[in-house]
């Protein structure tokens, strides 16, 4: 469990498929993607919010998620660095979040001491933390990890809407096949001009280019994504599901 000096409330309230195509969805990504601000001025280290449903469901994708979340620091060091804040909700009322961190130690560290509890989503409250974060201190990307959604959508698309206009995209990452969470999980991305992607957790490997990506975008924009979907054959096919 957190302690209360490495976690901050937030607010307080309330199977595999193919992708046809793969080349011509990566360039489609990739041309849209040039369309976003540049996230990372010189010098600067990226800054990337990591957000996780840890109700009960979740404990599978959750203690997969520590073990492979080194992999959005390794990629991302090459580039420039990242700091990454840990966001996550279980229970009634519970939403909170980390401090910053640098390395994948201290996010390992962070995420162990955290057990998932019966509860229903936040999104919300993620959705407008993000908002509050950047309007502090840049946050070039946040990474959601949900399987369900049980919100009004009109709410999430309005705090999506408002995310996107301060150059936020989120990447958004479902497990499972929930109709009503790709219709919400979709619509948070188109609207922050993010990507969606479903992964299936029996395949560690895809969450972890998945979190791979989000971070070298987060690092260093769209040039070093595109750099590491010519290195990277699991890259292309992430990148062909970030529609």
């Amino acid at each position: 469990m957190a302690t209360e000096r490495d976690k901050t409330p937030v607010e307080s309230g309330a199977r595999n498929e193919p992708a046809p195509s793969r080349r011509g969805e990566i360039d489609a990504f990739l041309q849209r993607a040039r369309t976003l601000a540049p996230p990372v001025a010189a010098g600067q280290r990226g800054r990337l919010i990591f957000a996780l449903d840890a109700t009960m469901s979740r404990q599978p994708t959750w203690d997969t998620a520590c073990r492979l979340q080194g992999e959005m620091f390794r990629e991302a060091g090459a580039i420039g660095g990242l700091d990454v804040q840990l966001v996550y909700f279980r229970g009634l009322n519970e939403c909170r979040a980390s401090r910053w961190v640098s390395d994948g130690a201290g996010l390992g560290e962070l995420m162990g001491r955290i057990a998932c509890v019966g509860g229903h989503t936040q999104i919300l409250k993620v959705l407008k933390h993000a908002r509050a974060e950047c309007e502090r201190a840049k946050v070039q990307a946040l990474v959601y990890v949900g399987d369900a959604m049980e919100e009004a959508i009109d709410d999430l698309a309005a705090a999506a809407g408002e995310l996107g206009l301060l150059g936020v995209p989120a990447f958004v990452f479902q497990e499972g096949h929930d109709a009503v969470a790709e219709r919400a999980f979709r619509e948070v991305a188109r609207l922050t001009r993010g990507a969606y992607c479903r992964f299936d957790l029996s395949a560690a490997h895809e969450l972890a280019e998945l979190l791979r990506a989000a971070a070298v975008y987060a690092a260093g924009g769209v040039k070093a994504l595109a750099d590491l979907s010519a290195r990277h054959a699991g890259a292309q096919k992430l990148l062909a599901q970030m529609r």
